[in-house]
């Protein structure tokens, strides 16, 4: 898979003297039927998430609150993106390895994907990883 599929797009915001409203919607803003929402939240300072790759599934990271970066890796080169706005999504497509790091405090990551949990849908060996989608 290549990097370059993956993309940060506005979400859009409505604001008014009482604040604001952010939105996502299916075939409008999100590219697949969305089947499990997850968040991550009170991420100790120093420690990363993620460190796996995905075989099918899709995914939209959103950061809610604070800020946090993912760098993915599609076996050849490394891409890093820094999230810390709720009015910009991430699409990920399938077979790219991430690290999540440098959550802020009180850092809200949510992610919409397009499948529910499946172990087997997980590459948790890095070396199994360049296998598989490296040269």
């Amino acid at each position: 898979m290549s990097l370059s599929l993956v993309y940060t797009f506005p979400i859009p915001r409505r604001t008014d003297h009482r604040g604001s409203v952010s939105f996502v919607e299916v075939g409008e803003h999100i590219p697949f039927d969305i089947k499990r929402c997850y968040y991550l939240y009170d991420v100790t300072a120093g420690e990363s998430r993620g460190a796996h790759a995905h075989k099918a599934l899709q995914q939209v990271f959103i950061c809610l609150a604070g800020s946090f970066e993912i760098e993915f890796d599609d076996g050849r080169q490394k891409k890093t993106f820094r999230l810390d706005r709720p009015d910009q999504g991430l699409y990920v497509p399938p077979g790219l390895w991430r690290d999540l790091t440098n959550f802020s405090e009180g850092a809200v990551c949510f992610v919409l994907a397009s499948m529910h949990f499946s172990e087997e849908d997980y590459i948790r060996d890095y070396d199994e990883f360049r296998q598989t989608y490296g040269d």
